[in-house]
């Protein structure tokens, strides 16, 4: 993964309801923070009064989960996330291997690398999942989701970048295994509970996809 503000410039589509009146950019590190001043038209056909808002840019990602459908087992992750940890929660998260996609990059090119790189998997076909936002009311992000092919017979151990500060442990399990974790409220990272959640739903159409 790369610096988030080294590209981060929203890409503002002309849009006649919406009138910006400003943008700044108060805060450029790892990530960046943009100030707008704007205003946009009410379902009456008014005009909001003026208002400002901070945006938090962070770059677009994408995220995979990892299954072997001859095993019937997903190949899931856990890492220390800071967030979590300061939000009062479990710190080390149960997640799907995601990565942020950089200039000139694909969504698929970003999995099938970070697959690598996090988990020791190599993804041999991608199952589209959908396009979401993640925090809308406060960040411009958004998360291109997949579903990859892998054998998952040799997966596990520790994995991750060190100069990224990667900790990185696989968990691979039965799916059966991973409903139950969700069901016990054990997967709180809300992109390895939708993609989960995905796969029990759409696991029949996928076996026949992949056969």
């Amino acid at each position: 993964m790369s610096k988030a503000g080294d590209r981060a410039n929203p890409r503002l589509r002309p849009d006649e309801r919406i009138e910006i009146i400003e943008r700044t950019t108060p805060f450029k590190g790892y990530f960046q923070v943009d100030r707008y001043r704007l205003r946009h038209r009410k379902f009456d056909g008014g005009w909001t009064d003026e208002m400002a808002r901070e945006i938090f840019e962070r770059g677009h990602a994408a995220a995979v989960l990892l299954y072997d459908p001859k095993m019937d087992h997903v190949v899931l992750i856990e890492q220390f996330r800071l967030g979590a940890h300061t939000a009062g929660l479990e710190p080390w998260l149960i997640e799907v291997v995601a990565g942020i996609i950089d200039p000139g990059e694909t969504a698929e090119a970003v999995v099938r690398r970070e697959a690598v790189e996090e988990a020791g998997c190599e993804i041999t076909a991608l199952h589209p999942i959908g396009q979401f936002l993640a925090t809308p009311g406060g960040s411009s992000e958004s998360l291109v989701i997949f579903c990859g092919r892998v054998d998952a017979s040799k997966a596990g151990g520790i994995h991750g970048l060190d100069h990224e500060g990667e900790d990185i442990r696989v968990l691979p399990m039965s799916r059966a295994a991973a409903e139950q974790k969700l069901a016990e409220g054990a997967i709180l990272n809300m992109t390895a509970v939708l993609a989960l959640q995905w796969l029990a739903l759409n696991y029949t159409e996928l076996m026949r996809i992949w056969k």
